[in-house]
């Protein structure tokens, strides 16, 4: 294996999303944590290869620490693509090991390459030669009948020989025939177990766990076991979760925000993006679930989705549906 490498602990991250972590949920989740990591969704090297690297690559910076998560097979593209991640400002570049869906697949990315332990080897050599941030991986424990310990075992010695110290590891395996992407995030059972024994296994090496964590209390538990852990769904659907992470999680002073206050520092980023010439659905859709469990949530989810959309949709929209919050 190679030299020991752990790079500053992710010990708190919210998941790459597909059409949920866009620019604008970054912008919104960085006003309830200063330091959670936030990932872009993925993006293939096709596209940025191939399309505007302004369109995909371009970020505010204020979003930072944001890992930009790649799709891709070939070592040299994924080599030239980190170069142009790193040149836009991001902290980290991730490769995504782990997607079961069957357009991933045609395109030899994602949760496939786990049967090609090799050739994700290459990747990581080849994009760690090209970039000075880390160069992290997100994988499942298995994919089909190729879901040993063992197998899963030669995977991370594999990749971490390549110099990879920071491993992302979704605690279930994929099914990449018969399960669609929506079905592989909950019928494959989950193995944490799995995962607390890699780490055991690779002490050395960063481990993060990925899967079913919907509560900080829960994520406490797991960081007994693992350097980091990754929240999904939970955090895109119950976002106030975040605003207590600086404080337990990483035990850095941070002083709670309530809801009314991020609406109100979300506001400026709100009228800057419509003068832009953007849509106020653009970021609403996003804010749909941060007053979860408060009275008046229902509300207010359905004021933003009927009105957001609208021509000529601004500001007040929002204030009017913040009206029928009752704290």
């Amino acid at each position: 294996m190679s030299e020991k490498l752990i790079y500053a602990s992710n010990r708190f991250s919210v998941a790459p999303m597909l059409d949920w972590t866009d620019r604008h949920c970054r912008y919104f989740h960085r006003l309830l944590s200063k330091n959670a990591l936030l990932y872009t969704e993925m993006v293939t090297t096709g596209a940025i290869l191939h399309g505007s690297k302004e369109r995909f690559l371009a970020f505010n910076k204020a979003e930072n620490p944001v890992a930009f998560q790649l799709g891709g097979s070939d070592p040299a593209d994924l080599a030239q693509c980190a170069q142009a991640v790193e040149q836009y400002g991001y902290e980290q570049v991730n490769l995504n090991v782990g997607c079961p869906s069957d357009r991933v697949q045609n395109g030899r990315f994602g949760a496939c390459l786990m049967a090609e332990p090799n050739l994700v080897a290459e990747c990581i050599s080849a994009m760690r030669q090209a970039v000075s941030i880390p160069v992290t991986v997100k994988s499942r424990i298995g994919i089909d009948e190729q879901d040993s310990y063992d197998e899963l075992l030669n995977f991370i010695s594999t990749i971490a020989d390549a110099g990879c110290g920071d491993f992302i590891i979704h605690a279930r395996k994929a099914w990449l025939k018969g399960l669609s992407p929506k079905q592989n995030r909950d019928i494959p059972p989950l193995c944490y177990d799995v995962v607390y024994q890699i780490k055991k296994d690779f002490p050395e090496l960063n481990i993060s766990l990925n899967g079913g964590i919907t509560s900080l209390g829960s994520a406490i538990d797991i960081l007994q076991h693992v350097d980091g852990v990754m929240v999904g769904r939970e955090a895109y659907h119950n976002p106030y979760l975040l605003a207590e992470v600086d404080a337990q999680i990483y035990k850095s002073p941070n002083d709670i925000k309530t809801r009314h206050q991020i609406v109100e520092e979300l506001m400026p980023y709100i009228e800057q993006h419509l003068h832009e010439g953007g849509r106020l659905h653009n970021i609403t859709r996003h804010i749909l679930g941060l007053f979860h469990g408060i009275a008046g949530a229902r509300t207010w989810r359905r004021a933003l989705s009927e009105n957001s959309p609208k021509k000529g949709a601004d500001g007040s929209v929002v204030l009017d549906a913040l009206s029928y919050i009752r704290l």
